[in-house]
C-alpha cells in the first residue's frame, strides 16, 4: 500500500477508528519527538512540542500507530501510552 492509498493527494484527512485524522499527523509526530528528546531544545520548545504530541495522540492511538512501532524513551513512551492519551 502507497501513501495515496490511504489518502489522496486531494484529500488531507480520513476517519479511522472514528477519529478524524489530518495528513501529516505521524510525520508532525515524529517531529516533535525530536524536538522533545533533543537536550539541545528550550523549555518553551519543549512545552510546545509536548501539547502538540498529546494533541496528536487520539488521532495516532486511532491509527494504531503504538500497536506496531515501540517508543524506544521510557519517558516519551509513558507520555504515548498516558490513559488521557486515548481521550478523544
Amino acid at each position: 500500500m502507497r501513501a495515496e492509498d490511504v489518502l489522496p493527494d486531494q484529500q488531507n484527512q480520513g476517519q479511522f477508528n472514528g477519529v478524524t485524522v489530518r495528513k501529516g499527523t505521524v510525520g508532525a509526530f515524529l517531529a516533535n519527538a525530536r524536538l522533545w528528546l533533543d537536550e539541545n531544545s528550550s523549555i518553551a520548545e519543549r512545552t510546545m512540542a509536548e501539547c502538540d504530541i498529546v494533541d496528536a495522540l487520539p488521532a495516532l492511538h486511532a491509527l494504531g500507530l503504538f500497536d506496531i512501532v515501540q517508543v524506544r524513551d521510557a519517558a516519551l513512551r509513558e507520555l504515548v501510552a498516558a490513559p488521557t492519551a486515548r481521550a478523544g
